[in-house]
């Protein structure tokens, strides 16, 4: 069945300038968060490898961001890491089996669909299976974000998944499986309780939606 994807705004896929991205660093870590500014996707692959323990379980929450730069591969694939999804039972009919499946590793590795100026970190779901690890679940948490995601306030943040990152979502789902994608959930991270927990891998260059 063919589905129609929702209005994109395409305003949404120009990376922030130097200064919105100096100002989000800024904020960040005056939330709690460490930083790191990166200028490529590539850069960000390797800082994640840096990163990453190979003797704790690590989660991949599904990111295009992770997919498109490898580390989704690097992570699942390589036989390096203590992977959740390597080492996963096949999917079954249970659903809430699935979503549950990366709730509690050590680390989790994903991305965000905004970030404000302000340091608040923004995240849309249909299902919210990324929210548990995202929010307490995982001991660490890892986001590897695009500088288009960059916006200047919680307004903007959730205009931008409803307008750019659900109508890309959306298709994705429609080319791979003729299905439609929807907004159950929003999660929004205003500052880290526990030090050097979270941290962001912010990328000059636009990757992902």
């Amino acid at each position: 069945m063919t589905v129609e994807a929702p209005p994109l705004d395409e305003a949404f896929a120009v990376a922030a300038d130097e200064a919105a991205i100096d100002r989000a660093t800024a904020a960040l870590r005056e939330n709690g968060y460490l930083v790191h500014v990166v200028d490529t996707a590539e850069q960000a692959r390797a800082l994640v490898a840096e990163l990453l323990p190979t003797d704790q379980s690590v989660f991949t929450a599904s990111s295009e961001t992770l997919r498109l730069s490898g580390i989704t591969a690097d992570i699942d694939e390589s036989g390096k890491y203590n992977s959740v999804r390597a080492a996963a039972p096949p999917p079954s009919d249970d659903v809430y089996a699935t979503i549950r499946l990366g709730a509690t590793p050590d680390v989790v590795v994903g991305s965000v669909h905004a970030i404000t100026e302000n340091g608040h970190l923004v995240v849309g779901s249909a299902s919210g299976s990324q929210f548990s690890p995202y929010a307490s679940g995982a001991r660490r948490a890892i986001w590897v974000v695009g500088a288009q995601k960059v916006v200047g306030d919680l307004e903007t943040a959730l205009r931008r998944i409803r307008t750019y990152s659900l109508p890309r979502e959306h298709q994705r789902l429609a080319d791979l499986y003729g299905q439609s994608s929807f907004i159950g959930r929003i999660l929004i991270l205003e500052r880290e309780a526990f030090p050097e927990r979270g941290t962001v891998i912010l990328v000059r260059e636009t990757i992902g939606f």
